[in-house]
């Protein structure tokens, strides 16, 4: 049981649908990792959270796992490709912990693909790749300044 004391529903906005994004590429963060046990308890994986930070979806949030820690040598390949492509997406190519690839923009493929226990459509990420950085650049005097306290994508 849990105290809700002082919680009033008619001063929140109530959650929206939750269906899936649709396909596409958009730019993202890495907002939260975790190593969990897998299903069978063979091993472990990688859970990262992704927001994307631009555009209609701005907010929306996309999860996926790496099986980093797994007797099948093919999913614990596919899982540190993974790995690879998402830390030379976000420019650190020796994270030490996950922690290190949290808050730096990079761009995720996200396909939708049918769930073979339920039928639901969901999404997964199938790509990642670098930000783009723009082809114009400021001059020093027409730099706006950084505050180094938030994250780059919130920096302005």
């Amino acid at each position: 049981m849990a105290d809700l004391n002082g919680f009033d529903a008619n001063q929140v906005e109530p959650t929206g649908d939750f269906d899936p994004i649709p396909a596409g590429k958009y730019l993202a963060v890495i907002t939260d990792s975790e190593m969990k046990p897998n299903k069978a308890g063979t091993g472990s994986l990688l859970q990262l959270t992704f927001q994307i930070i631009e555009g209609e979806y701005r907010n929306r949030l996309i999860w996926t796992r790496l099986n980093l820690d797994n007797p099948n040598a093919v999913a614990v390949q596919i899982a540190r490709a993974d790995l690879s492509a998402i830390c030379r997406a976000v420019g650190v190519p020796s994270p030490k912990d996950s922690v290190e690839l949290h808050n730096l923009p990079l761009v995720i493929n996200v396909r939708c693909k049918k769930r073979n226990d339920t039928g639901d459509i969901v999404n997964e990420i199938k790509g990642y790749a670098k930000r783009e950085q723009p082809t114009s650049v400021a001059s020093p005097a027409q730099a706006a300044p950084v505050n180094s306290s938030s994250p780059p994508w919130k920096r302005s």
